[in-house]
């Protein structure tokens, strides 16, 4: 029997959920909620035994990906508020 079939693989659910709290809690790149979201998609159909990690984190990598969403269209909007305001002269 191969130790890769005789033990159940976690991986990448695992690296999912660490990166999912490492992006909320540390406010990482948007790059890592997106990689994270992949793992966690790619987990939940290859590792069976990481169902709820791969869950978890897939969850918290969208949360972390729609607070960056939000910023950004929060910074774009106050950005466009503020040149408004210069080009009207208040």
């Amino acid at each position: 029997m191969d130790i890769q079939t005789a033990s159940q693989r976690t991986g990448l659910g695992t690296a999912s959920l660490v990166l999912g709290i490492c992006s909320l809690l540390a406010g990482w790149t948007f790059l890592a909620p997106v990689v994270g979201l992949c793992l966690g998609i790619a987990s939940r159909g290859r590792e069976p035994a990481a169902r709820g990690r791969a869950g978890w984190g897939i969850l918290l990598n969208v949360v972390a990906l729609a607070v960056w969403i939000l910023l950004a269209v929060a910074a774009a909007a106050f950005g466009t508020l503020a040149v408004w305001q210069q080009a009207v002269g208040h």
